[in-house]
């Protein structure tokens, strides 16, 4: 499935809009990834353990929502996004979201 954040495709016509999807992901770092996290914000620098969560929780959120356009029966996501947002203090919420349609190549 193709996925782009851009409004239109190039090459390619939209013949059918099917609606707004999105993927949710919501993780929780373990007791000792939130320690090592702990250890290392306390001398400054990537901290390695929450972009790692991160970039899988985003992966993860974009293949729940691939899923999700294919179900509506949708061969392409247009205008996708990110949003994330806090949950407590240990979890973390990850959306992609974006507009189920049906392509086909431009003549």
């Amino acid at each position: 499935m193709l996925v782009v954040t851009t409004e239109n495709i190039v090459g390619h016509r939209v013949l059918e809009v099917k609606g707004q999807v999105f993927g949710v992901v919501v993780r929780s770092r373990g007791l000792a990834g939130n320690i090592m996290a702990g250890l290392r914000s306390l001398f400054g620098g990537e901290i390695t353990e929450y972009t790692q969560l991160l970039e899988e929780t985003r992966r993860h959120a974009v293949d729940r929502m691939v899923k999700n356009a294919q179900r509506m029966g949708g061969n392409a996501v247009v205008m996708m996004r990110f949003d994330s947002s806090e949950i407590g203090q240990t979890m973390s919420e990850i959306v992609a979201y974006g507009t189920v349609v049906v392509i086909e190549k431009a003549a």
